[in-house]
């Protein structure tokens, strides 16, 4: 659908707005390729500060499992290939990327979060990241280097739900703000990223976060090829519900 990504422009800033409201925003094969579009744009436009948002009552519930029983291995890796591509290019943006989170959000829907420069939740949002569950190596490094190894290794081993508050103490927010507050948090955060220029930025990225873009890829593309993925997704979602 060509409105499930809508996109805005104006001076140095670029929102993203996930609008699958019906489907809680999840990641459909043509939403990743979208938001994959629009970030690499961003780069070509004078864009400083990226913002991803949400309509509905969720910012995002991760991959899009519609019809997954009738897509062959095949497909579904390469599904889970550009969503960590997309978490990539969000992750090692040569400016600043702010995400606004609210409700349930699941997944890669979280991963995304976690990707982002700045992230602000709501007060009740709530995170649950259970690649595990299925096998699936999504954005581990990067949960690791952005709350610590064993923080990481035990949200993702219990594929627990964790709330704002908590998830503040971990750092994996790093603030909660009501939506009411979010448009002065956006007009400050509109200011502090115009103090760099984008290649100014961009050094700063490279000397400040760690590189293992080939090392995470590799990692995923691993977990998700090995045989009987769709069946250990089919056993996941049964035990879910």
């Amino acid at each position: 659908m060509d409105n499930e990504l809508l996109r805005s422009h104006a001076g140095h800033v670029t929102r993203l707005t996930l609008n699958r409201t019906a489907k809680a925003n999840a990641l459909s094969a043509s939403l990743v390729e979208a938001l994959i579009n629009a970030v690499e744009y961003a780069q070509t436009d004078g864009t400083r500060l990226l913002i991803f948002e949400g309509n509905g009552s969720h910012f995002c519930a991760g991959f899009d499992f519609t019809g997954y029983d009738e897509a062959t291995e095949g497909e579904l890796v390469l599904r889970f290939v550009r969503i960590e591509h997309l978490l990539q290019c969000v992750h090692h943006a040569p400016f600043a990327t702010l995400a606004l989170a609210h409700g349930k959000i699941f997944g890669a829907g979280a991963d995304l979060v976690c990707a982002c420069s700045t992230r602000i939740a709501a007060p009740g949002t709530t995170f649950r990241m259970p690649g595990l569950r299925f096998g699936l190596v999504l954005g581990t490094r990067r949960l690791a280097h952005r709350i610590g190894a064993e923080a990481a290794r035990d949200i993702l081993q219990t594929s627990r739900t964790f709330d704002s508050e908590s998830a503040q103490k971990l750092g994996f927010i790093t603030r909660i703000a009501a939506q009411s507050e979010w448009p002065a948090l956006i007009e400050a955060a509109r200011e502090t990223s115009a103090a760099l220029t984008q290649p100014a930025r961009a050094r700063l990225h490279e000397q400040t976060v760690i590189d293992t873009r080939d090392a995470d890829m590799a990692a995923l593309a691993q977990s998700a090829s090995v045989p009987g993925l769709k069946e250990r997704i089919r056993i996941f979602r049964e035990a879910k519900t």
